[in-house]
């Protein structure tokens, strides 16, 4: 018997509020509330996470400085949020669902304000680490800022919300950068006001999702599957300590490849677990439904594509032009500010296009022609990346890609799961997009290390050889190419007919192509 498809699309009315009454209430709600303002302070929320996932990257040097430590150690400072993130976003998602999307989304950016003044005030490696792992948690804002939007918004508003709520996400990791680079200036940088600043916009965003998100109207109710978490946090830890660490560790090492068994074993351990539990993490029938599957399949492929595009412009632009013979001696702020940050702007400006997109002509082909524009993108920076200019134009396309990505995936995960499910579903979802960052800087990593410029001249450091950064843009543009592959011949057409809590639907109404 096959298993019977997990949701009829958005607001399948599972929450105990459902019912007639309930449904006309809500409606009423619904058209005297303005959408405006919860977009926005949802959209600041989940840029705390945004912002605080790239924030440390421009300063890992000046931090191994500060903290007297070896390269491999404040490593830890970024592998720590990953996999505190692994481990609490499917669990804060799930609550979330069950027990009031407000009061979880508040206790998480308070979780996240902890962490960061933390991180602010001191100067010890084990703290930094700790307020990386309190920060990591704030990844469950994505999803539960989606599972509050579907919720709250009408059915025509609900693309445009939910890209430009993505769309924050490749907005803030530029804006972090720009951020970071401006704080650190200067012959005495500071790290310590990063992580203020981090601390400070946390504060601001609590307080508009106080003031402006309205308590949760429905809550699935039940226990939550503390073991089912454990296992799945397990495994998540495992797999993603395996791809963080394996370029350091080495990949024919036993702890890489004991991380990467353990993380096999504990999957099956945590499929066994959910099919006995009564109310599991993670329905596995939502979890294998075909749009689903795909769909996180296609957040793991542009996952990588974001990734591929900030590190490799990144490193590109920073190069010795003179020794390397390629690159432009950038520093980092003006790596962040001239070259990364025209593609973070285009990313949030072109974030309405894609829910505009989503909404005339459906996710599915919203996402393939994102990645059109995305493989374009990689080509024109594989092959012509020799001038500025074209380095920020191909930057901006490749922006445009994510963002449509973005846009799309929630579309198509609210569209096939129930109403009670959104947060975990995208909680997922966000995890698969982490694992496919995660797959790409160990790749573009080992790629640039694998050859250098020949004949440097004694002292110089080694300088990766144009080659590889050429490969890795290719090897981005496949990734997005196999996106086109899981939109187009993978993900079938579903009628999702969005509606709030279980708002009647007139048959013809627009669908969301799922």
């Amino acid at each position: 018997m096959s298993p019977t498809p997990p949701g009829k699309g958005i607001g399948s009315g599972t929450g105990p509020d459902s019912g007639p009454g309930s449904a006309t209430a809500s409606a009423s709600a619904d058209k005297r509330r303005s959408g405006a303002p919860l977009i926005l302070a949802l959209g600041l929320a989940a840029m705390v996470v945004a912002m605080a996932q790239t924030q440390v990257i421009p300063i890992l040097g000046l931090l191994q400085q500060e903290l007297g430590t070896t390269p491999a150690g404040v490593g830890w400072v970024t592998t720590a949020t990953l996999l505190s993130a692994a481990v609490f976003t499917p669990l804060l998602g799930r609550f979330g669902d069950q027990h009031g999307k407000k009061p979880t989304l508040i206790g998480v950016l308070i979780v996240m304000i902890a962490g960061s003044v933390l991180a602010a005030v001191t100067s010890s490696l084990p703290l930094l680490i700790l307020g990386r792992v309190l920060q990591g948690a704030a990844t469950a804002i994505f999803p539960l800022a989606l599972s509050i939007i579907r919720e709250e918004l009408p059915v025509e508003k609900l693309p445009g919300a939910m890209s430009l709520i993505s769309g924050t996400l490749a907005f803030g990791s530029g804006l972090s950068l720009v951020a970071t680079g401006l704080l650190t200036r200067g012959d005495d940088p500071n790290y310590h006001l990063v992580f203020w600043f981090s601390a400070l916009l946390s504060a601001v965003a609590l307080l508009a999702v106080i003031l402006r998100v309205p308590a949760s109207r429905t809550k699935a109710g039940g226990r939550i599957d503390l073991l089912g978490a454990a296992t799945l946090g397990l495994f998540l830890v495992l797999l993603l300590l395996g791809i963080s660490q394996g370029h350091e560790w080495g990949w024919a090492s036993g702890r890489t490849i004991g991380a990467f068994v353990g993380a096999v074993l504990m999957a099956g351990v945590w499929v066994q677990v959910e099919r006995r539990v009564t109310d599991p993490l993670v329905d596995l029938r939502m979890f294998v439904h075909r749009p689903v599957l795909l769909t996180n399949l296609a957040g793991l492929f542009v996952g990588f594509a974001a990734f591929s595009q900030f590190i490799g412009i990144s490193y590109l632009v920073q190069m010795p032009e003179r020794p390397a013979g390629y690159g432009f001696t950038a520093s980092v702020l003006r790596a962040s500010v001239e070259y990364l940050l025209p593609g973070a702007l285009i990313s949030l400006l072109a974030a309405p296009l894609g829910g505009l997109l989503v909404g005339r002509i459906g996710a599915r082909v919203t996402l393939a022609i994102g990645s059109v524009v995305g493989i374009v993108g990689f080509g024109w920076l594989a092959f012509g990346h020799g001038a500025s200019a074209s380095v920020i134009l191909a930057g901006m396309l490749t922006g445009i890609a994510i963002s449509f990505g973005y846009a799309a995936m929630p579309a198509l995960i609210v569209a096939n799961v129930p109403h009670h499910q959104t947060g975990i579903a995208n909680g997922i979802n966000s995890i698969s997009r982490s694992v496919g960052s995660s797959i790409a800087s160990a790749v573009i990593t080992s790629l640039l290390a694998s050859e250098s410029v020949p004949g440097l001249p004694a002292g110089v450091p080694p300088i990766p050889a144009e080659s590889r950064f050429t490969l890795s843009f290719v090897i981005a543009g496949v990734m997005l190419l196999l996106v086109v592959g899981v939109a187009l011949p993978g993900l079938k057409r579903v009628s999702a007919r969005a509606e709030p809590v279980a708002v009647p639907v007139p048959q013809d109404r627009q669908s969301v192509d799922a």
